[in-house]
């Protein structure tokens, strides 16, 4: 049975946003383009934020709401039309890119508007995805067998994902992209300037995240592994203690289970 991962949290470049119990979408940040104007949102399920670019003088940003009904919201920067979603119907996950919007639909078929000069927004042709990842230039799918897709701009190799299998979960920075395996251990390509994919040593994570340049595993004991960039103190994490987990509740879309020693999506 698929089970469609949603966000309930999202982080700009320079904004963040934060879906309520209720549907209710708030935002804080930077609101030069409109980012953070969601207070009229409601029957939302999950929310993507555009982010990842790394220069200091982008923050342009735009926000997505998934809708119950299927349908999605947009706001913010629209130079490249990657706020052009009001025709999409049957969407179960979304994604953001900086320049670009990526949908599943419910068959497993993908969406996708705006920049599309690197060939980001070529997806036509994917089926039985179950997740999908928005890089900078690229984007990252996630079939149900476990094997990955890439389109886009592969100048540091960060779609060389073809090899890869068993795979329960992907995530893209700004231009490196993870997979996480179903044994606990991580998989890595693209730009490592940082060493942001030096993932290879990693064991026992059942989450994963991607920032511009840093690279975040959780641990099935609640704790975090960083590595990557630190200029900010973005991968000063030792101390974080009892995190949840994902797939404490079977019945929640997008979460793992434990089966035969390894991490499943549940």
């Amino acid at each position: 049975m698929k089970r469609w991962f949603k966000h309930t949290i999202a982080a700009g470049r320079r904004h963040t946003v934060g879906l309520y119990v209720d549907g209710t979408v708030t935002a804080v940040g930077d609101n030069k383009y409109g980012q953070c104007d969601v207070s009229g949102w409601g029957d939302i399920v999950a929310v993507a934020a555009g982010n990842v670019h790394m220069a200091t003088n982008t923050g342009n940003a735009h926000t997505i709401g998934l809708k119950a009904e299927g349908t999605v919201a947009a706001v913010g920067w629209n130079k490249h039309h990657q706020c052009d979603v009001y025709d999409w119907s049957d969407i179960v996950t979304v994604e953001a890119g900086w320049r670009h919007t990526i949908g599943i639909k419910s068959d497993g078929t993908v969406v996708a508007v705006g920049r599309d000069i690197e060939g980001q927004c070529n997806v036509r042709g994917w089926d039985d995805i179950v997740a999908v990842a928005a890089g900078d230039w690229n984007t990252i799918g996630l079939k149900l067998d476990g094997t990955v897709m890439a389109v886009g701009n592969n100048r540091y190799r960060q779609c060389n994902v073809s090899s890869w299998s068993g795979i329960v979960a992907v995530a893209a920075g700004y231009l490196h992209t993870i997979g996480l395996k179903s044994d606990g251990t991580v998989a890595a390509v693209g730009w490592n300037k940082y060493g942001q994919c030096n993932v290879s040593d990693w064991r026992d994570i059942v989450a994963i995240a991607a920032g511009c340049a840093h690279t975040v595993g959780l641990k099935s004991n609640g704790t975090l592994v960083t590595i990557g960039d630190n200029e900010y103190g973005q991968c000063d994490v030792s101390g974080w203690r009892g995190l949840q987990l994902p797939g404490i509740n079977k019945k929640t879309p997008g979460t793992f289970q434990k089966m035969d020693g390894a991490w499943h999506p549940a």
